[in-house]
């Protein structure tokens, strides 16, 4: 079994999204980021670095003790390759499709995050903050917007690069940056959402996501929490 820790936000539902598409058996364990549940003892145990979303596998492929997987980037290595789907066997198709992966884990998402976080979560504004992510954020989805000329996917097949782009796409408007100038993004973010196990995953723990613009106590849980490690 699959237990996997998460919650709704982009790097939760790049988990939550793969493991829906791979229909594998798996219990999802929320961890309220917005209650500070993430830097609690226990889940530190499993992810040292108090972040979502991680995962423990009790039933790992060599039959040994359970193994612990915490980043989202590696989790999704791992659920990919334990079930080899929508990861490449050759060698030259695995690289390509790594690189975009890494990309979005060393760019996108971090990119796009302090866009959002200076745009919609600063307590004042820092102009010079918000055009640096906002410029930084329009670049990057230029690059995957001319990568997409030519196909339907990042690496012309479906695979966790796609899985890994497509929540941190999806805030576009949480940053203040528009898709209208991106209309290959716009047509590959269609096809994405529309796929049934996407849109499963998006849906799991719906009912607790909150908007921490507006709540103060998810803002600090979030921001400004003291590290009680």
């Amino acid at each position: 079994m699959i237990y996997l820790y998460s919650w709704p936000a982009p790097n939760g539902h790049k988990a939550q999204i793969l493991i829906e598409e791979l229909g594998m058996p798996y219990k999802l364990i929320p961890i309220d980021i917005t209650k500070g549940e993430q830097r609690e003892p226990g889940y530190r145990a499993i992810n040292p670095n108090a972040k979502i979303p991680a995962l423990i596998d009790d039933e790992p492929v060599d039959g040994g003790e359970p193994i612990t997987v915490f980043e989202s980037g590696a989790v999704m290595l791992y659920l990919a390759e334990k079930a080899q789907r929508f990861i490449p066997v050759e060698p030259r198709l695995r690289t390509e499709m790594l690189q975009w992966l890494f990309w979005q884990v060393g760019g996108l998402g971090p990119m796009m995050g302090q866009a959002q976080h200076f745009f919609r979560y600063a307590p004042s504004p820092v102009p010079y903050a918000i055009e640096r992510y906002q410029h930084e954020t329009r670049r990057l989805l230029k690059v995957l917007d001319q990568r997409l000329a030519d196909r339907d996917y990042i690496c012309n097949d479906y695979s966790i690069a796609d899985m890994a782009c497509f929540p941190w796409v999806r805030i576009h408007k949480y940053t203040g940056v528009s898709l209208d100038d991106f209309a290959n993004v716009q047509a590959w973010y269609g096809r994405v959402r529309a796929r049934p196990a996407v849109g499963r995953g998006l849906d799991l723990l719906r009912e607790r996501w909150i908007d921490v613009s507006t709540s103060d106590e998810a803002k600090r849980n979030l921001f400004k929490a003291e590290d009680r490690a």
